[in-house]
C-alpha cells in the first residue's frame, strides 16, 4: 500500500492552497490533468475505463464535487489538447514536485494506461517522454509501469 498512499499524498498536495474551482492555467492539477489527458489520447482514443479512472483519481485526489471534477477535467482536455509539447506542463509540475512525487506522478500515468487493460507503444513514448521532462529515470520509469501492471493485470508488463 505504499505506492498508493505516495500517489494519494501526491494528488492531494498538488491542490493545497488552492480553491477547488480556481483553475489557473499553471494550476497543477490542470497540467496534471493535461498529462492525462495526453497519455490517455496516444492510442488514438480515450477508452470510458481510461475516463472513468481519471476521474475516480481526481475526485478522490482532490475531494471534488462533481461539477468541480467537470471543470477540471475540461480545463485538462483544453489545455493539452492546445498544447504543442508536454514541456509547459512538466515545468509546471517540477516547481510543485520533489523528485519521488515525480516518480509517483510516473506511476499514475501508467495506471491510466493499464485502466483499459492494454498498453500501446504509443503510450510508452509519451510516458517515456513525460518521465524525461520529469527527470525520472528509466529504472524508476520501468519499475513504475511494472508495479501498475502487476497490480492491474496481474502480470508482469514485459520489456521496456
Amino acid at each position: 500500500m505504499l505506492m498508493f498512499e505516495r500517489i494519494q499524498e501526491f494528488f492531494q498536495e498538488l491542490g493545497v492552497g488552492r480553491p477547488d474551482d480556481a483553475y489557473s492555467p499553471d494550476d497543477p492539477r490542470v497540467a496534471f490533468a493535461a498529462l492525462c489527458f495526453q497519455v490517455m489520447e496516444a492510442d488514438g482514443s480515450i477508452s470510458d475505463k481510461e475516463k472513468l479512472r481519471l476521474e475516480d483519481m481526481l475526485r478522490e485526489r482532490y475531494q471534488l464535487d462533481k461539477s468541480h471534477l467537470d471543470s477540471l477535467m475540461e480545463a485538462g482536455r483544453s489545455a493539452g489538447s492546445e498544447a504543442v509539447d508536454y514541456y509547459r506542463f512538466t515545468s509546471d509540475l517540477k516547481r510543485h514536485l520533489n523528485p519521488d512525487e515525480c516518480v509517483a506522478l510516473i506511476g499514475a500515468l501508467w495506471d491510466l494506461v493499464y485502466a483499459d487493460g492494454e498498453r500501446s507503444e504509443m503510450e510508452d513514448h509519451v510516458i517515456w517522454r513525460i518521465a524525461d521532462l520529469l527527470g525520472v529515470s528509466a529504472r524508476d520509469r520501468v519499475t513504475e509501469r511494472q508495479k501498475v501492471a502487476a497490480r492491474t493485470v496481474g502480470k508482469d508488463a514485459g520489456g521496456d
